[in-house]
């Protein structure tokens, strides 16, 4: 990974770019402004953050800037990510507070051999002592009923048939590979903006049934070609225009007019509008709800919450962000993919939190 001098540095800052993206990386688990990131199988952390960076350069057709908080290495790095997928340091790497039981820093990404465990000694474990023989009554008349005596009486004896011969299995030496067999090994699909920059970036426009393909699929060629080549606002013009004519033929409900709303507020999430990017999808899952479409319900609640975290006034944020979760809850009670994915909710909940305390702090120094 090459540096930026400090020309070029400067250059970055005078030019306007967005705030950089926080970025947490930590043992195994990342987060991009406050949204889980989940590493693919084999995938290392750091190199998920990377291609989502790559793919939201792409997106929006621009370097995007990050602020990487690993504390597997103890430093906070600053970078930006090309469109190329290539990547640069935009400052020096900075120390992260020591943690309250400090230890040892490790380095990134270590690759080390796991050692074999000792052999354990497991102790002889002594025979238990024999019972005590009771004796066995005399066989009684069919029918006669015994009194009971306090002690259970022998097992009865039952004949045990000759195991068949079972063929003998390889040893498993430590050479051979063991499988994890997940019983569930579906992947978790994307949703939200996620799901909707895969379309984007996809070769062919989306649609969701016949008449939007006749209506829609050239309009939605010139948008999603906008939003690759970085033309955000003419992107922004032409879903206005494709959804307005769309509703006025196909009604303001129908499943292609909320798609293409789907792509116009992700592309005010771009365009550095998360305000409104925020207003469209929470209405968007209201009528999914209203619908019973619980999954399209929460892929829009989960764009909302994205928009939301754009949001950095306090007092703003935490109006919104009532709004959201209000409706969030609801939806964990009903059927659909928000009743299993609880830790979502929880990190909303926990910026509420984070944003309460701003919003004192700023209401005891005014």
């Amino acid at each position: 990974m090459s540096r930026l001098s400090s020309k070029e540095q400067r250059e970055v800052q005078e030019a306007g770019c967005p705030v950089p993206v926080d970025v947490r990386v930590a043992d195994r688990a990342a987060s991009v402004d406050g949204v889980p990131l989940l590493p693919g199988p084999g995938e290392e952390p750091q190199h998920a953050v990377l291609n989502h960076l790559h793919r939201l350069a792409r997106t929006t057709g621009r370097p995007v800037l990050a602020t990487v908080h690993d504390t597997r290495i103890g430093y906070v790095v600053s970078l930006q990510v090309n469109l190329d997928g290539s990547s640069t340091f935009t400052g020096d790497p900075v120390r992260m507070a020591a943690p309250a039981e400090p230890k040892e820093p490790a380095p990134a990404f270590p690759l080390r051999a796991v050692p074999e465990p000792p052999a354990l000694s497991v102790p002889a474990v002594p025979e238990p002592p024999a019972p005590p023989v009771s004796p066995v009554p005399a066989p009684l008349a069919p029918g006669t009923v015994q009194a009971p005596t306090g002690v259970f009486g022998p097992p009865p004896v039952m004949s045990i048939p000759a195991p068949a011969s079972v063929p003998a299995q390889a040893p498993v030496t430590p050479d051979e590979p063991v499988v994890d067999r997940d019983p569930d090994p579906r992947p978790t699909p994307a949703r939200g903006f996620d799901a909707v920059a895969e379309e984007v970036l996809g070769d062919e426009p989306v649609t969701v049934t016949a008449e939007g393909a006749a209506l829609l699929t050239e309009p939605m060629a010139r948008i999603n070609e906008a939003v690759r080549a970085g033309r955000i606002e003419a992107a922004a013009e032409l879903a206005e225009g494709t959804v307005a004519e769309a509703s006025a033929v196909l009604g303001d409900r129908h499943t292609e007019v909320l798609h293409l709303r789907e792509l116009t507020a992700y592309i005010a999430y771009l365009a550095g509008d998360p305000l409104r990017a925020f207003h469209l999808s929470l209405d968007l899952a209201r009528q999914r709800r209203q619908a019973r479409d619980g999954e399209g319900a929460y892929g829009n609640v989960r764009s909302a919450a994205t928009a939301w975290r754009g949001v950095r006034d306090p007092e703003h944020g935490l109006r919104l962000g009532r709004d959201l979760i209000d409706l969030w809850t609801q939806l964990t009670a009903e059927d659909g993919p928000a009743a299993g994915d609880m830790d979502e909710l929880e990190s909303a909940r926990a910026r509420m939190n984070r944003l309460t305390e701003r919003a004192r702090r700023a209401a005891e120094n005014g």
